[in-house]
């Protein structure tokens, strides 16, 4: 057993932590990743996360904070490549990882895998280097494709058998599973038959010193009447406009087809608009489908795309609006519903993910059995009816999440850690 200092590899092989958030395979993990990373070394524990080369420009070594640290490796061409692909370039991943470990002399007490295919990247290492492994999911293929069946989503767009059949061989190999919801616990068990006592679930976070309520005027004017001087869109505002916030990947799983949808039934609501945030080059083909959409509902001058955001600029988008939303056929944890409460702004979201229990029904939001555009609406229109949030009302929503700080985050997932290596049985050589 090692001392109270913790030495853990952190494997997210096919995401870079410190990526362009709102792309195709960048979000939620992303930001979890870099998040904890920073933050367990903070409080004294010694962490490397490794992940694949995306960029010739990608420095091998970045320093993420005191005692955390990104390492990327080279797997496959030093560029984006499709998230699938990544699975044949994990053995030169699993290779130059053992390499830089051996010539950099270093030692781990566990592995905390990310997704399946960092997972799969585990299994070998745990093998070799005779420690235990956890796994954290985000994400599972059995639960998308029994969505994307049931909600007929984007046809020809399923998780391959492939994933499905290595996240069910997965769960039984490694030694510990952290799931972000009882929800997804349950789903592990169902769909791939993980044992119960396997499973820990310890919830995602929200950093509360970046994530923090401004003054909604001064938020307004930072950003243009909501967005900075490099984005501006078309349009007059004023500063009493009703500004209904999106932030995330442009995905159909995420619904925004449904949000947009939505706006017609709030029509008599005057200075409505729609703000996206998200995008990326993969997604133009799902940008324009939903520009039609608004153009066939004859809303197009109320929705505006932004594209990607910087993370330190979405503080000043969630002040600057009046709901955020979160219309998501699946999400493993909510973790925007999470920052916009840390901000100050109220969220309706569908019940997804952990949101049940982020969301105060009625206090700091809604959530929906489902995002059926008029049900959408009607919360929306609820929220929108009220006094607008002032500094007091801010802070009351934000003390409703002060309990999601990374620093609870980490204490969790360290003494899910502790717990693991006090039961781990070094096997005989």
């Amino acid at each position: 057993m090692p001392s109270s200092q913790l030495r853990i590899a952190m494997l997210s092989a096919h995401s870079c932590p410190v990526g362009k958030l709102g792309t195709k395979d960048t979000g939620g993990m992303s930001v979890y990743i870099r998040e904890l990373a920073r933050e367990l070394g903070k409080q004294g524990h010694l962490v490397d996360v490794y992940t694949r080369v995306h960029d010739p420009k990608d420095r091998q070594i970045y320093e993420l904070n005191q005692n955390a640290r990104l390492i990327h490796l080279r797997a496959g061409e030093d560029e984006e490549i499709q998230k699938l692909a990544v699975y044949f370039h994990l053995p030169e991943f699993v290779s130059n990882l053992e390499n830089f470990k051996k010539q950099n002399d270093l030692q781990y007490d566990l592995i905390f895998s990310h997704y399946w295919l960092s997972a799969l990247a585990g299994v070998y290492l745990q093998q070799w280097w005779h420690v235990p492994h956890i796994i954290m999911f985000h994400t599972l293929g059995a639960v998308k494709n029994a969505i994307e069946e049931r909600d007929c989503l984007v046809p020809g767009e399923s998780e391959p058998e492939l994933r499905i059949e290595t996240e069910r061989d997965l769960v039984q190999k490694c030694h510990h599973i952290v799931a972000p919801t009882e929800r997804e616990k349950t789903e592990l068990i169902r769909h791939y038959g993980a044992s119960s006592e396997k499973i820990s679930v310890v919830p995602c976070g929200v950093n509360l010193e970046q994530f923090k309520a401004l003054d909604k005027t001064q938020a307004r004017q930072y950003l243009g009447f909501a967005c900075p001087p490099h984005m501006k869109y078309g349009g007059s505002q004023r500063n009493n406009d009703k500004i209904i916030l999106f932030v995330g990947r442009i995905d159909p799983l995420k619904g925004l087809d449904k949000l947009i949808k939505a706006l017609p039934y709030l029509r008599h609501i005057q200075g409505l608009r729609l703000v996206v945030i998200g995008g990326g080059e993969h997604s133009q083909h799902e940008i324009e489908r939903l520009r039609k959409l608004a153009c066939d509902f004859k809303i197009q001058e109320a929705v505006t795309f932004l594209g990607l955001a910087k993370h330190e600029q979405l503080p000043y988008f969630y002040s600057a609006a009046d709901v955020c939303v979160v219309p998501s056929y699946y999400e493993s944890f909510g973790l925007v519903a999470l920052e916009s409460l840390a901000c100050g702004t109220p969220v309706v979201a569908t019940d997804v993910g952990n949101l049940k229990s982020i969301i105060r029904q009625g206090k700091t939001g809604y959530v929906l059995k489902d995002n059926a555009p008029h049900r959408l609406a009607d919360k929306i229109a609820l929220l929108l009816s009220r006094p607008s949030t002032d500094t007091k009302s801010a802070r009351l929503i934000r003390a409703t999440v002060s309990k999601f700080s990374w620093s609870n985050i980490a204490e969790a997932i360290i003494r899910d850690c502790q717990l693991v290596l006090a039961n781990y049985l070094t096997p005989v050589s």
